[in-house]
């Protein structure tokens, strides 16, 4: 087996000051003059990256939940890095050990540090900069994903300057200078996404019941949270992830929206990904989700 190893990337101090500037671009889309047009720009920079996060990071890096091909998961990976949240590799390195060890203290933004620290603390901590790569050892040994995990930052410096050039030229419309282009179209929803999916980690768990629920009696504490969902992109049905975390799909119910399974299905009926990994029957019978015609039949039997 090889050793792969630990990967450095960049200083805590880059890392901090990147993020203060982020904060502090989205503070300033708030000091432009709104037009809807940037809500539509505000949408097709988030979703897009938001889904990388999702859907990419998480569910196929993390926990593998559908397959693709070599070259759609590096698609994928630079998606993702171009949300300005670290690499795929970092990304899930860090996530499978939160899921071995949820909720504990030898989880990395375990809720027992308190709110701030599984929100935003852990974030902030030296020890969580770089990558051991040997905890994705299945991902690690393409060297295409380890370059883009050792310099993520290119994707998302590369969206900043396309967005600066094409606000400067009109290609987003007569509506949409530069500065509007690199306030909302950037800095705004790489703070959004940032702080969706750090929701996840403080909001959805440490039993917070605001909007929150528990379907299953899981040994962490997680919980499904309603209005987190739809700007997680379905990341925010914890509770459910954590029973069977290895699902393409989050949101167990009809009712629980989850737009990341939407784009995977999508990407399927393209070809451009598969096997699908569906939720087992016996835990949506156990969350007392299982279909009607099928609890029928087994009644039957």
């Amino acid at each position: 087996m090889t050793n792969y190893g630990i990967q450095k990337t960049e200083s805590i101090k880059v890392i901090k000051m990147r993020l203060v500037v982020v904060h502090l671009g989205a503070l300033a889309a708030l000091l432009v003059p709104f037009h809807w047009h940037l809500l539509v720009l505000f949408a097709a920079s988030y979703l897009p990256r938001m889904f990388g996060v999702e859907a990419g990071y998480h569910r196929y890096f993390s926990h593998r939940a559908f397959k693709t091909s070599r070259w759609f998961q590096f698609v994928l990976a630079v998606l993702g890095a171009s949300s300005g949240q670290r690499g795929a590799l970092w990304w899930a390195a860090h996530h499978r050990t939160h899921h071995k060890h949820a909720d504990t203290e030898r989880d990395l933004h375990s809720p027992l540090g308190g709110f701030w620290h599984s929100h935003w603390g852990w974030l902030m901590q030296e020890k969580n900069v770089d990558t051991n790569l040997d905890l994705v050892p299945d991902f690690a040994r393409y060297p295409e994903l380890r370059f883009i995990n050792k310099y993520y930052h290119l994707p998302l410096f590369a969206l900043l300057v396309l967005l600066a050039v094409a606000g400067a030229r009109g290609w987003l419309g007569p509506h949409i200078d530069a500065w509007q282009a690199v306030t909302w179209g950037f800095f705004l929803p790489t703070a959004a996404a940032l702080h969706a999916i750090l929701g996840v980690n403080s909001l959805a768990h440490g039993g917070h019941r605001l909007a929150g629920y528990r379907r299953y009696d899981t040994r962490d504490l997680t919980v499904n949270h309603v209005w987190l969902a739809l700007p997680s992109m379905g990341g925010a049905w914890h509770n459910n992830h954590h029973r069977f975390g290895a699902g393409a799909r989050a949101g167990f119910a009809w009712y629980e929206v989850d737009l990341s399974y939407v784009g995977l299905r999508m990407l399927a009926a393209l070809g451009l990904v598969w096997d699908l990994r569906q939720v087992p029957d016996a835990v949506l019978r156990e969350g007392g989700l299982l279909p009607r015609e099928k609890q029928q039949g087994s009644l039957a039997g």
